[in-house]
């Protein structure tokens, strides 16, 4: 049943020219070079710590690896991280 509600959806989105990450509830991820990634509409944070970010962004959970890692803001549905970021996970 849930997959068939996504695809309705998805089709809703697709109809009406509506944003995906917004009618479908998924994460928008904007990744700025090695320096910054900002994920709209994520979940929480998970871990944190210089070296490792993990990101609850629904669906699955979002690793992000690097040096000097650090939060730039994070808002109710949107984190911005910067550091030298050297691998993403899903």
């Amino acid at each position: 049943m849930g997959k068939r509600i996504y695809k309705l959806k998805e089709n809703i989105s697709n109809t009406f020219e509506l944003p995906k990450d917004i009618v479908l509830d998924v994460s928008k991820i904007i990744i700025i070079g090695t320096g910054q990634v900002t994920v709209e509409n994520h979940k929480g944070i998970i871990e944190y710590s210089e070296e490792i970010i993990r990101i609850n962004i629904g669906s699955s959970v979002m690793k992000l690896c690097g040096k000097n890692l650090s939060i730039k803001t994070i808002l109710q549905e949107e984190i911005t991280i910067t550091g030298e970021i050297t691998n993403i996970e899903f």
